[in-house]
């Protein structure tokens, strides 16, 4: 089970939203999406997250919550665990991505993006704050999100 992190900055109502256009061989091709990447070897999520929002954008991330996890099931990729974080509190200077294109986005807009469905509902669940953690489950048959689980029940495909 491949493990991530995915990490949504936050600042004056924007989200630091990565644009997927630079990487061959990328599963989000085009797709817009926090920052984040793969867990290394005996590293712990926030370990992960801090690593990975240090190498893509220069910013030393000093507090930060965890919002959740997600597990993504997919007939084309490998299972996956992902751990969702957001941040309001960083310093230093944001520097350019070899990932892709960096750039703050006003948290409404941000659904104008082209985002995974799955990412829609797990963005909703993070803005509205409702939940302090969560278990999300999504399923996918290629690009198509065909179920969702929040915290063990079915729920909508769009929230």
């Amino acid at each position: 089970m491949k493990q991530t992190t995915l990490c949504y900055i936050e600042r004056d109502g924007q989200y630091l939203m990565l644009h997927r256009i630079k990487k061959a061989h990328d599963a989000s091709q085009g797709k817009w999406i926090g920052v984040g990447g793969k867990c290394e070897e005996n590293e712990s999520p926030d370990e992960c997250m801090l690593r990975e929002v240090r190498e893509e954008t220069g910013l030393e991330i000093i507090s930060w919550r965890y919002r959740g996890i997600v597990t993504f099931i997919s007939d084309i990729w490998p299972c996956e665990y992902m751990h969702l974080f957001t941040s309001d509190q960083w310093i230093g200077n944001l520097s350019d991505c070899n990932e892709g294109d960096l750039q703050w986005i006003d948290k409404q807009q941000v659904f104008d993006l082209q985002l995974w469905t799955g990412d829609r509902i797990f963005l909703r669940l993070i803005m509205d704050d409702a939940r302090p953690f969560f278990s999300l489950k999504l399923v996918y048959r290629g690009d198509d999100l065909v179920s969702a689980r929040l915290d063990g029940n079915d729920i909508p495909l769009k929230l």
